[in-house]
C-alpha cells in the first residue's frame, strides 16, 4: 500500500505571494464550483503539465501538456530556455497508431503508477536530444523532433512495455510477453534477450510487491557502456493463486491471480547479468541471501561494477552488495538494520572517481545523506538535524557541493537546500528556495539551473527556471490567477485553509489543516468532515494547492478537517514507527484528538462530525466509526482494508510482522470493533480492485448483515483502487456528498 495514495504537481519573493492573494480577492466572480467542472477541461489550476524533464542539450525543457479541451489527454511540448518559447512537438494522432484496450499487463503497470491519462503518457529523450521514444496503444515509436517523422519500431499484436533507450542511443529495449527484446537502431533488427518467459516465469520484470510497495518498476537496468544489461528472473510459483472475480456491467470475468497475501510465500527472485555480445547471462543466485526483496540496482558508472540492495523479508535489514563483473562472489558494502522497519528511497549517487558514492539512512531517527568510499567505508555524514531529507537532487563536484530538498524548515515545507561534501556542520545548510510552500526540483544534467515546480495554498503549480544559486531566470508557467485564469469564476466563492496543531497523547505534535465553509459566518454552527489518509507513507496536511473535493464540501457548507495522525510520513522513526505491530491505535487515539480541537471550536457542531477516507483513509473511517462512535456520527469508507490477513506479504508484514505472531493481526482488523457501530456508515469500492481486493468489503458486508446493522454501500462495476473515469469520480464524490448531506445536515 505504499503507492495507495500516490504514486501533483516553486523561489520568489514572499511579497509575490501577498500579492497573488490581493489578486485574488480583487477578482469579484463568485460561481459556485461543480463536480462536473472539477472533472472537465480546462482544468481548474491551470495548464496541467506533468514529467517536467530537461532534453540532454540542458537547453530544452519537455514536459507532458493536457489539452485544453480535454484535461485527462496529453501532448508533448518542450520549452527552449534561449528563445524562451514553447512548442508542441508531439501528439498522438501525429504516430497514426490504432487504438485499441490495453493489455492486462498494461492495465496492471498503469493502475500501479497511477496513471490515468490518456495520449502519450510517458517519454524518453535519446542523448542527441532529438529524437524521443515514446509508447502508444502498445507500440514503440521513434520521434524525431526536428524533421517530425517517426519511426515505427514494433507493431505486434502483444503489447509493449517497460520501453528504454539504452544509455548510448543505440538500442531500444523492452518488454514483450514476458521476455527481454532489444531493437538495433542502426539496422532496426529486433533480438528476444530472453526466450523462457511465461506462464509463471518472467524476465526483466517487477513482480507486484516490487510494484506496488517497493516502488521499483522494472526489472533490469542497462550497464553506462551498453556492454551489459541487469535483469531479474521472476518465479511465480511459490505464490498462492486465488481466484477473484472482476464484476463488471456486462460480464464477470474470473482471475487467476497469484497474490502474496501476508504470511504467505512470495516469487523466487534472481538477478543476472548478461552479457550482451555473447548472450550468456550469470546469475548471482539471490536465493543464498534467504527469503527477501530485491528492493533496488545500480550500475557503478564505469559498468564494471553492480550494486543491488537487499530488504530481509521482515524488513529490519538493509544491505548494500557489489558485484564485481566476472567475479563469483558478492561484497556486503553496508548494512542497515532496525528494531521495526526500514523505509527504501532513490538516493544512492556515485562520485566521477568510481570510487565515492552518496547514501541515505535513516539510522539517527531522520532521513540523512551520507558520504561513503565504495568499499563501505563511511567518510562522513552531510546532513543531520531533528529534520527529513526529502531528496537528494544533484551533486556538483567541480563546487564541491550538493543540492536536496527537505523539511528542514518545517514539516509542511519542502525547501531546496545547499551543502558542502566536505562539510563540517552538517545541521545547518544553505537554503537556496524562499517562497513558503512546497518546491519539486529537477537539474540539468549539467547542474547550471534547475526547474522548480512551486505551489502553495493560495498558489496552483508554477514552473520556474533558477540558477544553481536559486535565483529564478525565468517562468516555465507563471500560472498567474487573473482574470482569464480558469479559477477566475470561482474565487468570490474560494476557500483557503488555516493550519495549526495539537497534541498527541505522547506529546508529539499533529499538524492539521481547517477549510471552513463558504460564506463563514463565526455565529452559525456548521457540520464537520474529517478528511484524511492518515496510513504510513503518506502525508496529508502540506501548504501545496489543495484538493477540489475539499473545496466543494466547504461550498456546500461543510467544515473540512485534515490531520496527520502518527504513523504518517516525513516527521522521522519515533512519530512513525509508534504504529508498529497495532495499526488502528494511535491513528484512531489522534484522529479522537482532532475531533475534540473541532468540538472546541464555537462554530463546529460536535454532534454533526463525520470521517472520509479512501484506501488507508477506508479502513481508518472504519476503526473510527467503530471504536469511537461517541466523537464520529458518519462515515464513509473507501476501498477500505478490513482484514490485514487479505493484504501483500511487503506492505502488511512491514508493520504487523508475520500473522503467526500473537494477536496483532486480530486486533488490527476491523472485526473485532464492529458491534461499536452508532452512527451512519458508507462503503464502496470498486469490484475489480486487484489491490485491496474487493472481498474485503463484501467480508464486511457479511458481517454488517449477520449482525442486522444498518449501512449503505455503493460498488463500481469495473473498478480498479483508484476508479479512475470522469463519470465515476463525478458519481462517487456525488454519492458521498449526498450522504454526509442526508446524515450530517448543511
Amino acid at each position: 500500500m505504499q503507492s495507495l495514495l500516490r504514486k501533483l504537481l516553486r523561489p520568489l519573493a514572499l511579497t509575490t505571494l501577498t500579492l497573488c492573494s490581493t489578486a485574488f480577492s480583487q477578482l469579484s466572480h463568485a460561481s459556485h464550483l461543480t463536480l462536473e467542472r472539477i472533472f472537465s477541461a480546462p482544468a481548474l489550476a491551470g495548464e496541467a503539465i506533468r514529467q517536467v524533464r530537461y532534453a540532454p542539450d540542458h537547453q530544452h525543457i519537455s514536459y507532458l501538456k493536457a489539452r485544453a479541451d480535454a484535461h485527462q489527454h496529453y501532448d508533448l511540448w518542450w520549452y527552449d530556455s534561449k528563445t524562451q518559447t514553447h512548442k508542441r512537438i508531439l501528439k498522438s494522432e501525429q504516430l497514426n497508431a490504432s487504438s485499441g484496450e490495453l493489455s492486462e499487463v498494461e492495465k496492471a503497470r498503469r493502475e500501479r503508477l497511477r496513471i490515468s491519462a490518456e495520449g502519450l503518457v510517458d517519454y524518453a529523450w535519446h542523448p542527441d536530444s532529438q529524437q524521443v521514444l515514446v509508447t502508444v496503444a502498445g507500440d514503440l515509436y521513434l520521434f524525431n523532433v526536428a524533421s517530425g517523422n517517426s519511426q515505427r519500431l514494433t507493431q505486434t499484436e502483444a503489447y509493449e512495455t517497460d520501453a528504454k533507450l539504452s544509455p548510448k542511443g543505440h538500442y531500444v529495449s523492452f518488454i514483450r510477453e514476458q521476455n527481454l527484446y532489444l531493437i538495433d537502431l542502426a539496422n532496426g533488427q529486433e533480438r528476444a534477450l530472453t526466450d523462457a518467459g511465461g506462464g509463471a516465469i518472467s524476465y526483466a520484470m517487477a513482480e507486484f510487491v516490487a510494484q506496488e510497495e517497493i516502488d521499483r518498476m522494472s526489472g533490469y537496468w542497462w550497464a553506462p557502456d551498453e556492454q551489459h544489461i541487469a535483469l531479474t528472473r521472476i518465479d511465480e510459483t511459490p505464490v498462492q493463486e486465488i481466484t477473484r472475480s472482476e464484476i463488471y456491467a456486462d460480464e464477470v470475468r474470473l482471475i487467476e491471480q497469484r497474490y502474496p497475501a501476508a504470511g504467505s510465500a512470495n516469487v523466487d527472485i534472481d538477478l543476472g547479468i548478461m552479457n550482451l555480445s555473447s548472450g550468456d547471462t550469470q546469475w548471482l543466485g539471490l536465493a543464498h541471501l534467504g527469503d527477501g526483496y530485491l528492493a533496488r540496482v545500480n550500475w557503478v558508472p564505469d559498468s564494471q561494477r553492480l550494486l543491488y540492495q537487499w530488504q530481509n523479508r521482515s524488513q529490519t535489514e538493509l544491505t548494500l552488495y557489489l558485484h564485481p563483473l566476472g567475479s563469483e562472489q558478492d561484497q556486503a558494502l553496508l548494512k542497515e538494520t532496525s528494531t521495526h522497519w526500514l523505509n527504501l528511497n532513490d538516493d544512492l549517487r556515485f562520485l566521477n572517481d568510481n570510487n565515492h558514492f552518496v547514501w541515505a539512512s535513516s539510522r539517527s531517527g531522520y532521513k540523512h545523506l551520507y558520504l561513503y568510499r565504495l568499499d563501505g567505508k563511511l567518510i562522513r555524514q552531510l546532513t543531520a538535524g531533528e529534520w527529513m531529507v526529502d531528496k537528494l537532487e544533484h551533486i556538483d563536484e567541480t563546487l564541491g557541493v550538493i543540492y536536496f530538498t527537505s523539511r528542514a524548515k518545517s514539516p509542511l515545507e519542502s525547501h531546496l537546500y545547499r551543502s558542502s561534501l566536505t562539510t563540517t556542520n552538517p545541521r545547518n545548510p544553505t537554503q537556496l528556495s524562499q517562497r513558503e510552500g512546497m518546491h519539486n526540483v529537477t537539474f540539468s544534467g549539467d547542474g547550471q539551473s534547475y526547474v522548480d515546480v512551486f505551489s502553495s495554498p493560495q498558489q496552483p503549480p508554477q514552473v520556474s527556471m533558477h540558477g544553481p544559486t536559486g535565483e529564478r531566470i525565468n517562468w516555465i508557467l507563471e500560472n498567474a490567477v487573473g482574470a482569464n485564469h480558469p479559477l477566475a469564476d470561482y474565487l468570490g466563492q474560494w476557500r483557503y485553509p488555516s493550519f495549526g496543531s495539537i497534541k498527541a497523547d505522547d506529546g508529539k505534535t499533529l499538524y492539521f489543516k481547517i477549510t471552513r465553509p463558504a460564506n463563514f459566518d463565526k455565529q452559525k454552527q456548521y457540520p464537520a468532515i474529517v478528511y484524511s489518509y492518515g496510513g504510513p507513507g503518506a502525508q496529508r496536511v502540506t501548504k501545496s494547492w489543495g484538493d477540489y473535493f475539499t473545496q466543494y464540501l466547504a461550498q456546500q457548507g461543510f467544515v473540512v478537517f485534515t490531520l496527520d495522525n502518527r504513523g504518517t510520513a516525513n516527521r522521522g522513526n519515533d512519530f512513525e514507527q509508534v504504529i508498529f505491530k497495532q495499526l488502528g491505535q494511535a491513528e484512531v487515539a489522534d484522529q479522537v484528538a482532532g475531533v475534540k480541537y473541532l468540538r472546541s471550536l464555537d462554530y463546529v457542531d460536535d454532534q454533526r462530525i463525520g470521517f472520509y477516507g479512501h484506501s488507508y483513509g477506508g479502513y481508518l473511517a472504519l476503526m473510527n466509526i467503530f471504536k469511537a462512535p461517541e466523537y464520529f456520527q458518519a462515515a464513509v469508507a473507501g476501498a477500505p482494508v478490513t482484514d490485514w490477513r487479505l493484504y501483500d506479504t511487503h506492505y502488511t508484514e512491514r508493520y504487523m510482522g508475520m500473522p503467526n505472531d500473537g494477536d496483532n493481526y486480530e486486533k488490527a482488523s476491523v472485526f473485532p470493533y464492529v458491534k461499536g457501530l452508532q452512527g451512519d456508515l458508507l462503503i464502496y469500492h470498486g469490484m475489480a480492485d486487484d489491490n485491496v481486493l474487493f472481498s474485503h468489503s463484501t467480508k464486511l458486508f457479511k458481517v454488517l448483515q449477520d449482525n442486522r446493522q444498518r449501512f449503505e454501500m455503493m460498488t463500481y462495476p469495473g473498478k480498479k483502487h483508484s476508479l479512475n473515469g470522469r463519470a465515476t469520480k463525478i458519481h462517487l464524490y456525488r454519492t458521498i456528498t449526498e450522504f454526509f448531506q442526508r446524515h450530517l445536515g448543511v
